[in-house]
């Protein structure tokens, strides 16, 4: 008769944690999480920044303060994944703070997604992805980054958890709240 051991609850089954520990060894194995995660660090820093530019600054300093802290990244319930977007949430923040307060950010940069098929599909397809964008520009940048995190990068509730600094049921409310607004201003 075995018996199983007790396991805690919140420990990961973190797919990057053999990756992590191979970069807190040798810095030169951190380009594995680094093109792992390039895209969609990009990704949301764009969908946040709107400007190619700003993203591609912000993912850089992502990933240079990313490399650095590595050492002390510890596998204690959070995602590494989580962890990372979590310096890229700040990098976000000391970037809009430098763009001023008042800023409008917007998603009109964002290219099509590429359709084969018929040419009426695709301009449908082009029109409705222009509509997306501009009901997510009349979000608050919260209820914008919730959504981005959630059903761009696909990061669970507890991710967005540790990313944005709140509880899992502040989450929870928040994303429903930005599904809410954003089905009222598509309507």
């Amino acid at each position: 008769m075995s018996v199983e051991p007790i396991r805690d609850p919140r420990a990961t089954t973190d797919p990057d944690l053999a990756d992590v520990r191979a970069a807190q060894r040798d810095r030169a194995a951190f380009g594995t999480l680094y093109r792992r995660y390039l895209d969609r660090v990009y990704g949301y820093c764009f969908y946040l920044l709107g400007d190619h530019h700003d993203a591609e600054d912000v993912t850089e300093r992502t990933f240079l303060a990313a490399m650095s802290a590595i050492d002390r990244y510890r596998d204690e319930g959070a995602s590494f994944r989580s962890w990372l977007f979590r310096i890229a949430h700040n990098q976000i923040a000391n970037a809009l703070r430098a763009r001023g307060r008042h800023r409008a950010t917007s998603l009109d940069a964002v290219s099509e997604p590429a359709v084969d098929g018929d040419p009426a599909g695709l301009v449908g397809l082009a029109e409705e992805s222009r509509r997306l964008r501009r009901a997510l520009d009349g979000l608050s940048v919260d209820r914008r980054q919730v959504l981005v995190l959630r059903f761009v990068d696909g990061l669970s509730s507890r991710e967005i958890g540790v990313v944005l600094g709140r509880s899992l049921g502040a989450v929870r409310v928040l994303q429903l709240r930005a599904l809410r607004d954003l089905a009222a201003l598509l309507a």
